[in-house]
């Protein structure tokens, strides 16, 4: 995102479509100063977006406190088997 030359106002060169896709960078402090800078930016211009960030920095609260030990067998193979499924089609 670094690499983004400046057009319009902050906020404006991202679009909420990338918003959901840097949103995990964005938690995990993976972002760069300047895509900080500009997601920042596009969540003050768009309350969508800020509510979509909300949604997920709520859902890693509950989800983060998911015990793996707690599941049965059927449900960690099944999670196993989608993730490998998603990482398939990915790469």
């Amino acid at each position: 995102m670094s690499s983004m030359q400046r057009r319009g106002a902050p906020g404006t060169e991202i679009r909420c479509q990338q918003v959901v896709e840097l949103v995990t960078d964005y938690l995990e402090g993976a972002l760069d100063p300047a895509g900080v800078t500009e997601f920042e930016a596009h969540l003050a211009l768009c309350p969508g977006c800020a509510e979509y960030l909300h949604q997920m920095r709520a859902t890693v609260r509950s989800v983060g406190r998911v015990s793996l030990a707690g599941l049965s067998e059927t449900a960690r193979a099944q999670l196993l088997a989608a993730f490998g499924s998603v990482r398939d089609e990915i790469g």
